[in-house]
Order: C-alpha cells, then sequence, then structure tokens
C-alpha cells in the first residue's frame, strides 16, 4: 500500500519545508494521477454540454456523463435511473429534503435523527419540521458513540415517517446500526435516508442489500474532484417527487403558461452538468476496486490501531468514541488538556502534519459531549505508517510548546 502515494502529486509537496503528512481526509481527499488524467482528457477530447447537441462530440460528452452515471449505480449495486448527479453530499440531501419532507411529510409526523448528524443532514430537516409541523426525535449515542437497541426502540415508534442518518459519523468514525434501524423503519412504514459522505470511501456500500430508500455521497471525498456529488433514491420514490431545481435539461415540454417534467433522473438535473467531475468520479472509483476493498479496510484499519495505541501513551490527550480501531473508519477525534483544539492544530501544522480543528459540522453532538470543539485525525488509502508516527511524535510536544513543561516520551 505505500506505493499508493506516488500515485497522488500533491503528496510529494512540502509543508513548512517539511514531507506533507495529509490527515484531514474526512474533508476531503487528494486525487491520484488515474482521476486527474481523465478530467484532463474529457476537457482535451470530448467537452460539450450533454443532452443537448446533435454532433459526434456532444454525443461523446452525453456517453461520458450515462457511462459515468453506469459506474456509481454498479458501484452502489443500484439501476443507472436510480442515480441522480448533484454537486455534492449537501445537495442531495437537500433535494431529498424539499422535493420529499416538504412533499410527503405533515404534521406530527416524526423524523428521527441522530444527534451525531453533520449539519447537512440536519438543518435541512430542520426547515422540513418547522415548514411542515413534523417533529424532530433525536437518537443519541452511549458513552462509547454507539446507538443501541434500546434507543432506537424507544425513539422509531409508529409516529415515526422518516429516519436520516449518518452511515459513519464524521467525528467518532463509527458505522451506525444501519440494518436494525432500517427493520424498525420498515416496521413503522418510514422511508430511511443514509448520509454516505464518511462511509463510502472506506466500506461497501450496497443499496439493494441494506434496502434503504435514499443515500447521499460526494465524489470529493472518494478521491474524485469537488463539485460533484450522488443521489441514490428508490425510483418508485423519485418519480413521485416534484423537482428540487427547475430549468434547462430538466423539462418534458414548456409553454407559456405550464411545464411538464422529464423523466427520472433527469428531472432532477437541472442546467448544465459537471460531465469532467463524473468522469473523474467514475475514474475514482476505478481506481479503489482496483486496490480492492479488503485492502482498503486492512489498511486504514492498521493505520487507526497504531494511532489509537500511540495516542494512549501520550499524556493529557482524551480520545473521543469507542477505541476498538475495528469499531472505527479512518476517523479519530481527540482534545488535548488544556489546549485550545486550533492551536494544537496550528502547531501540528508546523511539522507538516494537516488535522481538522474545530467542531466538523456536528454542533448538536459537540453539545452532547460537553465540548465546544475538538481535533479530528482522518486517514487514507494513501496514508502511511510513518505518517502516523510523525503525528504522534508531533502531537506529544504540544503541551510543551504551550507553555506546560516537558511531557513523557512515546
Amino acid at each position: 500500500m505505500k506505493t499508493l502515494r506516488d500515485d497522488f502529486p500533491i503528496l510529494s509537496i512540502t509543508e513548512n519545508e517539511k514531507r506533507l503528512v495529509y490527515l484531514d481526509n474526512a474533508a476531503t481527499t487528494s486525487k491520484p494521477l488515474q482521476v486527474l488524467q481523465a478530467v484532463d482528457a474529457y476537457y482535451r477530447h470530448d467537452n460539450a454540454n450533454p443532452h443537448r447537441g446533435v454532433y459526434e462530440l456532444a454525443a461523446r460528452a452525453t456517453k461520458a456523463h450515462e457511462d459515468s452515471r453506469t459506474k456509481v449505480a454498479e458501484f452502489l449495486n443500484a439501476f443507472p435511473d436510480e442515480i441522480i448527479f448533484t454537486q455534492n453530499t449537501t445537495e442531495s440531501l437537500n433535494l431529498i429534503a424539499y422535493s420529499y419532507g416538504m412533499e410527503f411529510l405533515k404534521k406530527e409526523d416524526e423524523i428521527v435523527l441522530s444527534v451525531a448528524e453533520h449539519h447537512s443532514n440536519l438543518v435541512p430537516w430542520q426547515r422540513v419540521a418547522k415548514t411542515t409541523g413534523a417533529k424532530l426525535v433525536y437518537l443519541y449515542p452511549d458513552s462509547d458513540g454507539h446507538l443501541t437497541e434500546e434507543e432506537l426502540d424507544k425513539k422509531i415508534t409508529s409516529k415515526t415517517r422518516l429516519v436520516a442518518v449518518a452511515h459513519v459519523s464524521n467525528v467518532l468514525g463509527i458505522e451506525i446500526p444501519v440494518e436494525a434501524i432500517i427493520r424498525r423503519a420498515r416496521h413503522a412504514g418510514a422511508v430511511v435516508v443514509l448520509d454516505c459522505a464518511q462511509s463510502a470511501p472506506h466500506i461497501p456500500v450496497d443499496v439493494k442489500k441494506l434496502d434503504v430508500d435514499f443515500a447521499a455521497f460526494s465524489g470529493h471525498k472518494l478521491y474524485a474532484p469537488m463539485g460533484v456529488g450522488v443521489l441514490y433514491g428508490k425510483k418508485e420514490l423519485l418519480e413521485k417527487m416534484p423537482p428540487f431545481l427547475t430549468g434547462g435539461d430538466m423539462i418534458g415540454s414548456v409553454h407559456e403558461q405550464s411545464a411538464t417534467y422529464a423523466e427520472v433522473p433527469r428531472r432532477f438535473e437541472a442546467g448544465t452538468r459537471n460531465v469532467g467531475g463524473e468522469v473523474g468520479l467514475a475514474a475514482a472509483i476505478d481506481y479503489l476496486q482496483s486496490i480492492g476493498w479488503e485492502n482498503i479496510q486492512a489498511h486504514e484499519q492498521g493505520l487507526v490501531a497504531r494511532a489509537l495505541e500511540g495516542l494512549a501513551k501520550i499524556p493529557h490527550v482524551t480520545v473521543y468514541g469507542d477505541l476498538a480501531p475495528e469499531k472505527r473508519h479512518g476517523v479519530i477525534s481527540f482534545n488535548v488538556d488544556d489546549v485550545h483544539p486550533h492551536d494544537t492544530a496550528t502547531l501540528l501544522d508546523a511539522d507538516g502534519i494537516t488535522v481538522r480543528a474545530g467542531h466538523h459540522c456536528a454542533q448538536p453532538l459537540m453539545e452532547y459531549m460537553g465540548i465546544n470543539a475538538c481535533v479530528r485525525a482522518s486517514f487514507a488509502v494513501y496514508n502511511t505508517t510513518e505518517d502516523v508516527d510523525a503525528f504522534l511524535n508531533s502531537l506529544q510536544n504540544v503541551r510543551r510548546w504551550m507553555g506546560f513543561g516537558s511531557e513523557s516520551a512515546l
């Protein structure tokens, strides 16, 4: 796996004259040459507006657009006409909230969310609840960050009409019991929305096996370009939903006083699409599949295990969530006693180590955990044991740099 790092040009640069140790992969990943070359080739040879022209170049652009859709469908084990291209996970979730939530939820219906949700899968449902009169009900994790059977039984009831949850937490890296949630939602007659932004880069997502109604993820967290995202939806649900955005290419016909809409999925793809990004996403999927899920998971779990073991040896460090590495997918969040998370991140950056500090777009979870912010280190296929060791060696000096005296070494 160490040779994978050579596929990523940005990882060859230096930060503060130090080797770049990129550990902010939960925010966005670096892009391999294979993806960069695919995007470059599209714009050099096939660039045109898909579904618009009858000339050969436009036909090639349309083929690139639809071939990318087919690639994503295969990646999720879905049908191509159940795949909608968006800008990112956030747009995908907003599309569901506005085209499904606003349309089909009503007063006193209950929307079940986890308190650990990213704001993108929380704020849209707040707006739906405010507009429709539906009620928000929150699932709260235990001290290790897990949702228990008791909590699911208590919160998913006959009043539940929609459950919207992240497959993997972007703060704790912990996978939810998605099968148990979907089983209870089916019994209640509720729809399930799965935010796969943090799961799709780390574990296979089979929407048919899970029997999830909607799923969303972003290309840029999956080694693809920014500006391209995916929404999966069961076709029978998508066909009932009005369009989220209106305009070019999502119409059937338009008259002065009326309009009809195109069939799914084009109904939800208004305007010119980011075909270059879609081509890059298809190439990123090919890249991941060439490595293999077993190799990816074994490698990333090894990095997480090494990091957790090292963190346990550093005094005055608190790690949040389950400490078993096999319970996490690429993410560790922590704080250093008496040091603001932003100061920790700044000091690590002086050694060329990039981590994220803040509330991670999960303020309700921060409030529930009793903290304002934390530091997050997140790992990807190109990270190495050397990256982990550099991170740990730098972190053990943070309190000393902040004037708290010497700390015991690793």
